[in-house]
């Protein structure tokens, strides 16, 4: 019996960006008897579903974007005799849909960091359950990933998880309630241990892959303070502590080494944070914007961001502490009119960010904003390719709308044109070509060029174009662009490298 472990994915490039780190983590939770898993990232290469045979173990982990692709993956390996489980976080909101439409024997809901092995185990002996409850596990049992197991220069990045949970409650994301609010700090022995080995193989920039690297704000300590909440003060003031640890240590790591992270806009009021990520080289960090006016954010249940000139002075904020901002940004929300993209691309451009990224409104599973829509659909007939429009996961892609909440002045075609058409500004050779004096030589400059373009094509044009032609023309794109950026981001290996004391 072997073990497989597959991260769907409908398109391929080659070279992927950020190591998904479930599949490692995994691996790593696959016991020793049943050898080491046979690992098939899909965003790399599709499946070859030859090399599955009668009798063996698939593990698929999917989310809603990637859920459809996990289904085909999974009826394809039950019909090689294969036993099929899935987990991830639609399999978590969905148990059922993995049975009845991906060929599952089993699903695991939440964190299969320990479940895994009990799965495996009983998937060997005939004993397997049709549910498994991972539930949330302390920070302390998280798994270090089998990075050894990663294919050679096969990713730009790697990713090291530090905390799971957040504690903000936004309504288009469903990770506070998935992973809970509570944040689960992992030891950070464990932690550094993971990073000196990504270093050791050649790793220099690592993404800290947390759903809120700044899971207490300044806000959250004055509450508590003014609460007279001593139990509450102290646990989030150990939390905080163990952040600063954190980064102290990471900042006696080699000087070549780049991390980048997730955090909320508050950190911009934490100079002590800041100066904190500075140190530890955390020059990067990946915003939930979401939207510049007051009423965007009231839309989205995101009332502690900043809007208008006070959001640019906060985003300037990070640069000038030398964090470099990927900010995120939502259209679509009821308040937006014509006007709401060009103020946002204007914004974008005087906040200094050094990357953006433009999506559109979607109802995902397990959000606040799902069950709004779901119900206001609740008399809507709408059905594409045989799918209700409530399950557009199941869509098939080139089918699949772009927009699926009814906008009050604006039509679903006219947000998908004008958020392509901030991304064309926004990454345009000229406006990147500017933004490329973050850094100094000309050598380095291109390089900026080159992986700003190659973002552009991974995430603009595979998500937002309707034509299937210009999708598999990005896709192609992104394939020539990715091997030459995965070269300026690599290292030369530090096989020798001790965790610092």
């Amino acid at each position: 019996m072997r073990v497989h472990l597959v991260n769907p994915s409908h398109v391929s490039f080659g070279v992927g960006v950020i190591t998904p780190r479930w599949l490692y983590v995994i691996a790593a939770a696959t016991p020793a008897e049943f050898g080491d898993p046979v690992i098939t990232d899909e965003t790399l290469e599709q499946l070859d579903p030859s090399i599955i045979g009668p009798g063996d173990v698939v593990g698929i982990g999917i989310h809603t974007g990637n859920a459809l692709r996990g289904y085909e993956v999974g009826r394809a390996a039950r019909a090689r005799g294969a036993t099929v489980i899935f987990g991830g976080i639609h399999a978590t909101l969905y148990p059922d849909e993995p049975h009845e439409l991906g060929g599952a024997h089993a699903v695991s809901r939440g964190d299969g960091d320990v479940v895994w092995s009990q799965i495996v185990r009983d998937a060997h002996l005939g004993s397997l359950k049709r549910l498994y409850e991972g539930g949330r596990i302390e920070g302390s049992d998280f798994l270090p990933a089998r990075w050894d197991l990663m294919p050679p220069n096969a990713y730009m990045w790697a990713s090291v998880q530090t905390v799971r949970g957040c504690p903000k409650y936004c309504s288009f994301c469903s990770v506070w309630r998935t992973d809970g609010q509570k944040p689960r700090s992992r030891p950070s022995d464990a932690i550094m241990a993971e990073v000196v080995q990504l270093r050791q193989k050649g790793f220099r920039f690592i993404a800290l892959a947390d759903d809120n690297f700044y899971p207490v704000a300044q806000d959250d300590l004055r509450m508590a303070r003014r609460r007279a909440d001593p139990a509450t003060l102290n646990r989030l003031l150990a939390i905080r502590q163990d952040r600063f640890e954190l980064m102290e240590r990471l900042a006696k790591l080699p000087d070549d080494m780049v991390f980048f992270t997730q955090i909320t806009m508050e950190a911009a009021e934490d100079a002590e944070f800041l100066a904190a990520m500075k140190r530890a080289r955390i020059k990067g960090a990946l915003v939930g914007v979401e939207s510049v006016t007051p009423e965007g954010l009231k839309d989205i249940h995101k009332p502690f961001n900043a809007a208008g000139e006070d959001l640019v002075d906060r985003l300037q904020t990070f640069r000038r502490a030398g964090v470099h901002v990927l900010g995120s940004f939502i259209f679509g929300l009821p308040s937006d009119r014509p006007a709401t993209f060009d103020t946002t691309a204007s914004l974008a451009h005087r906040a200094n960010l050094t990357f953006a990224q433009f999506v559109m409104l979607t109802p995902f599973p397990g959000t606040l904003d799902f069950a709004a829509w779901e119900k206001t659909m609740a008399n809507d007939t709408t059905v594409i390719a045989g799918v209700p429009i409530t399950r557009h996961w199941l869509i098939p892609q080139a089918s699949r709308p772009k927009v699926y909440t009814p906008h009050p002045v604006m039509s679903a075609d006219e947000i998908r044109e004008r958020t392509q058409g901030v991304w064309d500004s926004f990454y345009s050779l000229s406006n990147i070509w500017a933004r490329s004096r973050c850094v100094k030589s000309l050598k380095a400059r291109l390089a900026f060029v080159l992986i700003s373009k190659l973002y552009r094509q991974m995430y603009a044009n595979t998500g937002i174009a309707t034509d299937s032609a210009r999708v598999n023309r990005s896709a192609r794109w992104a394939r020539l662009i990715a091997k030459p950026c995965r070269r300026l981001f690599a290292g030369k290996p530090m096989p020798y490298l001790t965790v610092p004391a």
